[in-house]
């Protein structure tokens, strides 16, 4: 397996800075940037805040999507309804994280660079990366995000485009195959979300000359960065996070074997499915059915090689508290009202382990994708496979056309925020009352139908502006 992680050391060395808020009188800005490898140090501290960012971001993305329902009190109670509001303080430590990560990232290049010409033009590319990656997330989950410190607001479509500069630096300088082309995919990436089809096939179709890549994360638990969706679904008692009834069977992606301290598992930034996923709604979005199917069965190949592992389960029981009917036993599930019933979904921890995909996993099968006839089958399906391979990963909001809105903290400290900028954008497709979330239970057969089944709604507002951008 091609994999590249970006691995914390055993002790993080991060120092003072603009953007830190511990004032040491002992390291002052000069002293650290005439010191021998700043730079490299300096690479080790974006690595430990890329941990951070990706924590806040993963668990309250996951919680404000369809993936999973915060069944406990630990983190945001409202998220799940949809209920997003600037003066929430998740909101605020939301776009903190993404402005931490890409201030670090400019003060690397712009200041810490000239200081230390020993570093690498793979420690450079890392820098653009990282500036890149904040850009994207900015990009896919907010309205809009100041350029700067207390600067102009630009929209998403710009911190888009500006990723792809970053990204497109990072693959200029990088020198490794694999970074290369995990670098590509992050192009990929973000050209999919402006809609451009040109340049996201011609990155996807050059991420994939590694197809099995995975560019991954790691945490530290000994240093107190853990993995925050491995406690919220495994490692914590009661598990916090329970996942839709008809993603129960991918829940936990991440587990911990022994003392959770020494077994926090890595987390893909980025991973080889994305390209075939990218290519096959290219080729659904140009009328070339065929072509996407194909798309889709070299992913389903993909996917099929990927690691999996039994995982003892047992204590998993769903009832953090808010609600207590989660399905506990191997039920039947129906995606919604209208849909047929379907087994495997929902697993009985108590029999023993559990199969658990360690990178991607879905029950979409290639007979499932020969069987499509239509445009709107093959969209719905790609679309179930986006949400099932990117489960945990926080991938699915931006999917579903919800945005966060520029926090209160910022507004009240930046004149450049208008009003426009404060209010959550959440499509009027998108079900209030924690609906996305929402199932009945048949009292007799335990059969479990979900209220929503949010692929047919995309599917159905396919041509709002908010969502599937390939298609406008």
């Amino acid at each position: 397996m091609k994999k590249i992680s970006i691995a914390l050391s055993v002790v993080f060395t991060l120092a003072l800075t603009t953007v830190s808020c511990v004032d040491n009188p002992y390291v002052t800005e000069d002293n650290y940037l005439n010191k021998p490898n700043a730079g490299h140090s300096w690479v080790i501290g974006l690595q430990k805040q890329m941990a951070l960012t990706t924590n806040i971001i993963v668990i309250n993305a996951e919680i404000t999507s369809d993936n999973y329902f915060n069944n406990y009190t630990q983190y945001s109670k409202v998220f799940d309804q949809p209920q997003i509001d600037y003066f929430d303080p998740d909101v605020n430590n939301l776009q903190a994280s993404i402005q931490a990560l890409r201030e670090m990232a400019t003060y690397g290049l712009e200041v810490v660079l000239p200081k230390d010409p020993t570093l690498t033009e793979t420690d450079i590319a890392y820098m653009n990366f990282c500036k890149g990656y904040a850009n994207l997330l900015g990009g896919e989950l907010f309205l809009g995000l100041p350029e700067s410190n207390l600067g102009p607001v630009i929209t998403a479509q710009d911190m888009l485009k500006k990723a792809v500069e970053n990204f497109t630096k990072a693959y200029e300088l990088e020198t490794k195959a694999d970074s290369k082309n995990a670098y590509a995919l992050f192009i990929a990436r973000a050209n999919y979300r402006l809609g451009n089809k040109a340049q996201a096939k011609q990155y996807a179709e050059m991420a994939i000359a590694t197809p099995n890549l995975l560019y991954n994360i790691q945490f530290d638990g000994k240093n107190s960065v853990p993995n925050e969706m491995q406690n919220a679904t495994y490692d914590a008692l009661p598990n916090r996070l329970a996942p839709l009834p008809r993603l129960d069977y991918l829940d936990p992606k991440f587990f911990s074997v022994g003392t959770p301290q020494n077994d926090q598992k890595s987390l893909a930034l980025a991973k080889g499915e994305e390209g075939y996923l990218i290519l096959a709604e290219i080729a659904l979005a140009t009328q070339d059915i065929a072509g996407s199917k194909y798309q889709l069965y070299q992913l389903l190949d993909l996917v099929a090689s990927r690691p999996t592992e039994l995982v003892d389960d047992k204590r998993e029981t769903r009832n953090g508290g808010i609600r207590p009917d989660y399905p506990l036993k191997e039920v039947k599930v129906r995606f919604d009202a209208n849909a047929p019933e379907k087994e495997g979904y929902v697993l009985d921890r108590q029999k023993g382990k559990v199969l658990v995909s360690k990178v991607s996993g879905t029950k979409v099968t290639k007979a499932d994708i020969e069987s499509i006839t239509t445009a709107d089958e093959l969209l719905y399906t790609i679309y179930l496979l986006r949400q099932e391979i990117f489960i945990s990963e926080g991938r699915r909001l931006a999917d579903l056309g919800i945005k966060f809105p520029i926090s209160q903290i910022e507004a009240g400290n930046n004149a450049h925020v208008s009003a426009e900028y404060t209010k959550a954008l959440i499509p009027d497709f998108i079900p209030a009352k924690a609906g996305m979330d929402d199932f009945t239970t048949d009292a007799t057969t335990g059969t479990v139908t979900m209220k929503y089944d949010m692929n047919k709604v995309l599917v159905t507002h396919k041509n709002s502006p908010y969502i599937m951008p390939l298609f406008k």
